[in-house]
Formats: C-alpha cells, structure tokens, sequence
C-alpha cells in the first residue's frame, strides 16, 4: 500500500478540471466486492487515458457498501492509480465517518476527498458548513470538494465555507438547472473553484458554458473514448462537436435518468456485463433491468464498438 502523498492544491484543481470517473464497484456471485474485476476496470479506464478516479462514488454505490468494503476500494484504487491518476474518495455518512473515511484517505495515499450530501431529513445552511468545515479541517493537505445536490443552498455559504477551509477547491454541482449553476457559481466566486458539472456528460455542455470546466461520469466505465472525445471538444470551445457525443450517448443516459434514476448504476453495469468485464449485480434498493432493456443497452454498447 502506498503512504501519503503531497500534491498540491493547483495539481489537485486541475485534476478536477477533466473526466472525473465515477467507478463501479463489481460483485462477485456471492455478493462480496469483486476485486479482480475492479482492479481490471480501472486499469481499463487508466489505460484509455483517464486521469481522476473517484472510489466510493455514488456509481459505485456508496450507501450500499460496508465501512470495510469503502476501505478496500479506496487502497484498491490508489494501488491501481499509482503515479497514473488522481484519486478522489467519497466520503459521507455521519461526521464522525466522514472524517474517519477521509483521514484514511489520506492516510493511504489519496490526494482529494469528495464529501456527499450529507442524508438526512433537517439540513440547515449553517449546518451544511459545519458539516464540511469538520471534514476539510480534518485533511487540511487534502482537496476537498463538496457534492451539491441541494438547490436552496445559497452561494455565500459555500465561500463562507472556503473562508474558512481553503483546501475547499472545488464543487460537484448536481442540481439538473444550468441557469441555478450559473448564478450559485457567480455567488460563491466563479473563480475561486474548480466547477464540476457533477450530472455527467448529458448536462456537461449546457454547465461548460455557464463556467464548468470538468465533468463527473459513470459512462467512462463502459466507452471512455467517448467521455475524453466529449472533453476536449469542450475544452476548445467546439459546442458542436461535443454535441455530437451528446447525441451519441444520448439514450443509453436517459436509460439511467429514467424513473428518478432508479438504475442509474445498473445500465452502466448491465453495459459491462454485455462486454463481459463483469456481473450485472446490483445491491438494494437497485435492481437489474427488465430483458427488454437489457437487450437494448446490448444494442447501444456494440454500436459504440468499443
């Protein structure tokens, strides 16, 4: 296992500023993490050229993992991403997980942590910050990045948050409102963070031209080449060609959107069972899809021909 590693919050930003993979976590027959699958995944991804993994993403299905089995993807992934790739854990739960996920993060050689919304019924603004604020105190080297989902949350409270914690460097902003990101972005400080249009490649255009400058995504597990082709497009300001991506991919994400994204992950690892790199398995509350549309996703994955 590899021991800390220093990396500065410039480095660390511009990581942010690409494809972050989202990986998935594979399952074996008897349920358990398939870590030989996993392994070959993400060397699959660090091979087609992606640079920034994100171990214990909501495509990895976070909140159905045990502590010990979040532990294990994170050394599995930094082990993997060695000298290669940029590695942002998620980390979420309750506080005292969070902070604990991120110090062994660290402690094992991670560069950034992302925070998950925190999951309960009562957030207030104030408390929101303090959430954070005790998860970037506790890895002040580290890059933390929060993940917004909650499109009341003003601004001003994530630069009060920075304020406070400077090793704030970035936002996975995924609210589905390109018009909310622009005016929270120009409220926090456009300039101050990396922004990461944290809905993947379906919005990644539409947040590009209100200041985003990278892009979550699940789909780079099954057709990175399209992702980095969807990158650079944006990153030359080429809205057309990136569309192109867009329109190519288009109904394999709105398979995954479907029914308030109810098998976002499983699309993505029905696709990979098609190509046979792993199970189809999900855990609950996920479920496999219908044969009809497993069928379809089959059809979408061999036209991309990858």
């Amino acid at each position: 296992m590899n021991g800390p590693v220093r990396q500065t919050h410039d480095a660390q930003r511009a990581a942010l500023a690409d494809v972050v993979a989202i990986p998935v976590t594979p399952f074996a027959e008897d349920g358990s993490i398939d870590h030989e699958a996993h392994r070959a995944l993400l060397r699959r991804q660090l091979d087609a050229g992606v640079r920034t993994l994100t171990p214990n993403g909501n495509t990895g299905e976070f909140y159905a993992l045990a502590p010990h089995e979040r532990r294990a993807v994170v050394e599995s992934t930094v082990e993997e991403a060695a000298g290669r790739a940029v590695v942002l854990v998620g980390v979420g739960h309750d506080v005292r997980t969070a902070v604990d996920a991120a110090r062994h993060a660290e402690a094992v050689g991670a560069h950034m942590v992302m925070v998950h919304q925190p999951v309960h019924p009562y957030v207030s603004e104030s408390g929101w910050v303090d959430y954070h604020r005790a998860v970037a105190e506790a890895v002040p080297a580290l890059g933390v990045v929060p993940y917004l989902r909650d499109a009341t949350l003003p601004g001003a409270r994530l630069a009060e948050l920075a304020d406070a914690c400077p090793n704030v460097i970035g936002v996975k902003y995924a609210v589905p409102d390109a018009a909310r990101f622009a005016g929270f972005a120009r409220d926090a400080g456009p300039e101050r963070f990396v922004w990461v249009a944290g809905l993947a490649e379906s919005y990644a255009p539409s947040y590009f031209s209100a200041g985003a400058t990278g892009f979550t995504s699940g789909l780079v597990n099954v057709a990175p080449a399209l992702s980095l082709r969807m990158l650079e497009a944006l990153r030359r300001g080429d809205y057309p060609a990136a569309m192109d991506v867009w329109a190519e991919i288009r109904r394999f994400e709105e398979l995954r959107a479907a029914d308030g994204s109810a098998h976002n992950v499983t699309v993505v690892k029905e696709a990979l069972a098609a190509l046979g790199l792993c199970r189809r398995d999900v855990r609950v509350p996920g479920s496999l899809l219908p044969e009809a549309a497993r069928a379809e996703v089959a059809a979408i994955v061999a036209g991309w021909a990858v």
